[in-house]
Formats: structure tokens, sequence, C-alpha cells
């Protein structure tokens, strides 16, 4: 099992419930898609209890104060490939549609996890799209995340 989150924008509050739930849930993975916008933010993910793994977002304006703050936990970029239990995922923010068609339309993952719209969806098909919504909770009213199970795919929304 996995947690996806995205869109944390600086809410502490937010982000605590969502590291207790996947802490609670003895994640194997957590996988960010972008938008923690502040360094300070790590101090928070450092609780977490199973690897991290995290983009950059549109908003994370402050890269070289965000990527020493995560330094000890994940290697920040743009765009990252990962191999999970044989599956295959491409972890991008969003910011550009055509770019997550794409990605999806290529045939080369079996899963691209997505954030920056602030609305959960999820796109089942030979190439699954996740979006968790906003674990921040600012634009919907909702902090949601997704837990994942990468054996077969089936997922849970949960809302902070």
């Amino acid at each position: 099992m996995i947690g996806i989150m995205s869109d944390s924008h600086d809410n502490l509050k937010a982000i605590r419930s969502a590291l207790d739930v996947f802490n609670e849930s003895n994640v194997k993975l957590v996988i960010h898609a972008g938008d923690l916008i502040s360094p300070f933010t790590a101090t928070e993910f450092k609780k977490l209890h199973a690897p991290l793994e995290a983009i950059f977002g549109n908003n994370d304006g402050e890269r070289h104060g965000l990527r020493l703050a995560y330094e000890k936990l994940c290697v920040l970029e743009d765009f990252k490939e990962l191999k999970i239990n044989g599956r295959k995922i491409a972890v991008i923010h969003g910011t550009n549609q055509a770019m997550v068609d794409a990605l999806q339309k290529s045939d080369n993952y079996d899963l691209v996890i997505r954030g920056h719209t602030h609305k959960m969806n999820v796109t089942e098909g030979r190439t699954m799209v996740i979006n968790p919504g906003e674990t921040c909770g600012y634009l919907s009213g909702q902090k949601t995340v997704i837990m994942l199970d990468t054996n077969d795919l089936s997922w849970k929304l949960v809302k902070l």
C-alpha cells in the first residue's frame, strides 16, 4: 500500500493529518505530486514512517531552499519515474494537461500520478491516472489523499 498526496500548500495541520493516516496504515511509500511550497514543511515530513518521493509543483518557487530542506528525505525534481511492485509510475504536477495526456497515451506507464487541479480524479484504463485532490483543502474545502494498492491498483479516497 502506498499513500498519494498533492497540493499541501503549507497547511501544516493537513500535512500532519495526512501523515497520521499514512503512518497508521503502515504505507510502504508516500508520493507527493507537488506544491509543497515552503522549506519548513520538511519538518513535518520527517515524521513519516515510510520513504517519501516528491516533485516540484508550479507554486514551489523557493526551489533551492526546498532542495536543502528535503535533501535527507528525497530528491526534488519536476518529474519522476518510479518502479514500485513491478509497476512503472510517472509523477508529474500536471500544470500542462497535454503532457499528462501524452504520458497516459504513451503506454510507457501503468500509472500517472498528478496534482495541480486540486480536484480528486481517478481515470482507470490501460494507464491509470490519479489526482488525489488537495491535501490543503484551500480551494475545494476538502482535504484528501489516496491509498493505493500497487498489486491490483485498487484505491481508496481518504478525507482528512
